[in-house]
């Protein structure tokens, strides 16, 4: 810890951290819970955040921080509000959490009687015996170990429990505390200004945006004398931060299921692994192994499997709750987890489908051929989830945006009951994943499957119905970054961007979603009525290729062009499945079933990285693996190429998988682990 007295000192000693770390600055006067603190100091999803008297900076924000010490210090605030001489700053403490590889310490270098002098219930942290003499960027430091370390240097008073909570080993990292002497007012009473405050607004003026987590009843003050300290002291005592802490590691909206069956025991596995130093990322990871494993389990095609697999799905699922519960309980978020967050919940339920049918086949009686129902599944699953996401992106920044149903919506959310309800009707990922390993358990895959499928179009048929109705009595006005988005989803190729160059440009209301929909039902109806082997549906993917253009020829900003990217999945998943079908070729769904895979993962990756702000992948790769009015043509000239051949077809479906899955895989886990990858993080409770 470093000791400051003025804002030269405090300049000189945030030098000392490499610009490439995050620093954080800490009133020494400071009383609060350590996870109001570590809420300020430990988040990494945003590039400054503050509570009363702690501020963390990350390091694209630091040269804003440097010009906020300089503005504070030339505006510093006079005794008895502008009279008199210049205060001397309120004290400050700061903490450099480093990311280089190695082990550190905190190290105690301010003013003797520093913690007496500003009222603290601890003393500073003393050195370890085996520190380095000065404090530096060295090494690591987790979440708790940062806010524990920062707590104790500032003399934080602690909730019943709170020192409990994390390790209990020494910290890595540095801490530094950067402080002065208090400035008393007129009447000889310690002034609670604080200059950390000053900072977090002086960032604010400079355009960075200061995140300031919601508290709550957890405690963060800078108290303005001894009885306010005490009072203070009181408040924090009165709240247990440790059960807040369990409390906000569960999202705050959520379904029934995972409400009620998983969060009041996954809750206590996220801290158990806080505990013994697991990360999300591995709980995440064991999460999709044990998936794999229960698709294993019913690949068997056994009764015995079908139970275990049915366990197992579950257990998986309280591994996906607890990785989500652990990341915001110790506030460990990384571009890494985002991307397996994003991803593995969608493998871990599309690689049991194929579990399920590969059981279907090995079962007793002849085996049952249940590729087509699973992969109906996983397109109607994935058409979903894109009416979900197309809905949310056209208009969560949207402006006069209020529809009648969307009051009675509010009204019905009053009703506690009605709440549950509408959260179970959708089928979200608890209700679905437990509904399947039942049904798996207990019966057939055919009959597992027949039930998701009925329940899923049920589901999609409410919230889309739902979502039109508000579509059409709302009057959002809807904005660029919006229209966007929503072309961006449509992942539109070279035949659809040929033709929407060629098409008028001007905007109007339905054209967009009624050429979209006309194109899907040309090529479904027409691949359908067909078969397999004709050049209809060539034909048909070429007027498909053509609506497709048209729809996104201008900007996408009518009251139901958030359709138009589910409209094209539909389209492009159903040819698919319809072909696959009528081949009767041995292989031929499960080939498919990869394909529709391999584009699918496509696709959610888009939508997360929409989510995170940074926009889709890069329109070179969307080209080069044709958009999905060119893979349309492809498998339709495919289907009537190559009909004759025996195997063909298969053939053709398996080597277009996997170069779509290699082009697609490369160029996400690039993304994904470079340091311009968001760290995004589904905090919204949406069913999945």
């Amino acid at each position: 810890m470093r000791t400051a007295t003025d804002a030269a000192a405090v300049t000189a000693q945030l030098a000392t951290v490499p610009a490439d770390e995050r620093v954080a600055l800490v009133d020494p006067r400071f009383v609060g819970h350590v996870h109001a603190l570590r809420l300020a100091l430990t988040d990494p999803r945003f590039p400054a955040a503050a509570v009363r008297g702690a501020l963390s900076v990350q390091p694209e924000a630091r040269t804003a921080l440097a010009r906020a010490v300089t503005a504070t210090a030339a505006t510093a605030r006079t005794p008895g509000h502008g009279s008199g001489a210049p205060a001397a700053p309120a004290p400050l403490s700061a903490a450099g959490t480093g990311t280089a590889p190695g082990t550190g310490a905190v190290t105690a270098v301010g003013t003797p009687g520093q913690a007496a002098r500003t009222g603290a219930t601890e003393a500073a942290a003393e050195p370890d015996p085996n520190a380095h003499a000065t404090a530096g960027a060295v090494g690591t430091a987790a979440p708790d170990r940062v806010a524990d370390a920062a707590g104790r240097a500032s003399g934080e008073a602690y909730a019943p429990g709170g020192t409990g909570s994390g390790s209990r080993t020494r910290p890595s990292g540095t801490a530094t505390a950067l402080g002065a002497a208090d400035a008393p007012t007129a009447d000889g009473v310690t002034d609670a200004h604080s200059s950390v405050d000053d900072l977090a607004a002086a960032l604010d003026a400079e355009g960075v945006t200061v995140h300031r987590p919601e508290l709550g009843v957890l405690v963060a003050d800078v108290p303005a004398d001894a009885e306010a300290r005490a009072a203070a002291c009181d408040a924090v005592a009165a709240v247990d931060d440790e059960r807040v802490r369990l409390r906000s590691a569960v999202k705050a909206r959520d379904g029934f299921f995972t409400t009620y069956c998983i969060s009041p025991y996954s809750r206590y596995i996220a801290r158990w692994c806080a505990r013994r130093g697991l990360t999300p990322n591995q709980v995440t990871t064991a999460s999709l192994l044990t998936a794999l494993i229960a698709a294993a389990c019913a690949a068997t095609g056994t009764r015995p499997g079908f139970v275990s697999a049915g366990v197992l799905l579950i257990a998986s699922f309280v591994l996906d709750c607890t990785d989500g519960q652990l990341a915001r309980y110790s506030l460990q978020y990384s571009t890494l987890g985002a991307w397996l967050d994003a991803t593995f919940d969608r493998a871990k339920e599309y690689a049991y489908y194929a579990g399920l049918a590969l059981g279907a086949a090995r079962a007793g009686g002849g085996g049952d051929d249940v590729w087509a129902l699973a992969l109906g599944a996983m397109v109607l699953q994935t058409c979903r989830h894109v009416v979900d996401f197309a809905f949310n992106e056209a208009n969560h920044d949207a402006t006069g945006n209020t529809s009648p149903t969307a009051a009675l919506s509010g009204r019905l959310d009053s009703v506690g009951w009605t709440v549950w309800v509408r959260r179970m009707i959708v089928l979200p990922i608890g209700e679905r994943w437990a509904m399947i390993a039942v049904l798996t358990a207990l019966t057939t895959p055919r009959i597992t499957f027949y039930v998701l499928l009925i329940g899923c179009a049920l589901a999609a048929c409410y919230t889309t119905a739902g979502r039109v109705l508000r579509s059409l009595t709302r009057r959002a006005k809807r904005t660029d970054r919006a229209a966007h988005a929503l072309a961006e989803l449509a992942d539109s190729g070279p035949l659809a961007e040929l033709v929407a160059k060629a098409a008028p440009r001007k905007a109007s209301s339905y054209l967009a979603p009624l050429s979209a929909a006309l194109g899907a039902a040309a090529v479904l109806v027409g691949t359908a009525a067909a078969g397999f082997g004709s050049w209809v549906p060539v034909g048909c993917a070429v007027l498909y290729a053509v609506l497709a253009g048209v729809a996104v020829a201008a900007p996408l900003k009518g009251p139901l062009d958030w359709l138009v990217p589910p409209l094209f999945r539909a389209a492009e998943y159903g040819t698919i499945l319809i072909l696959a079908a009528y081949a009767e070729v041995n292989g031929a769904l499960p080939a498919a079933f990869g394909l529709v895979a391999a584009v699918a993962y496509h696709h959610y990756d888009t939508v997360y990285r929409i989510r995170g702000g940074t926009g889709a992948p890069p329109r070179r790769l969307v080209r080069a693996i044709g958009g999905h009015e060119g893979r349309t043509v492809a498998v339709t000239a495919a289907a009537a190429l190559l009909h004759h051949q025996n195997q063909g077809f298969t053939i053709a479906l398996t080597a277009l998988a996997a170069v779509l899955a290699l082009a697609v895989l490369i160029e996400s886990i690039r993304f994904w682990v470079s340091s311009g990858a968001p760290a995004v993080h589904d905090e919204t409770g949406e069913p999945a």
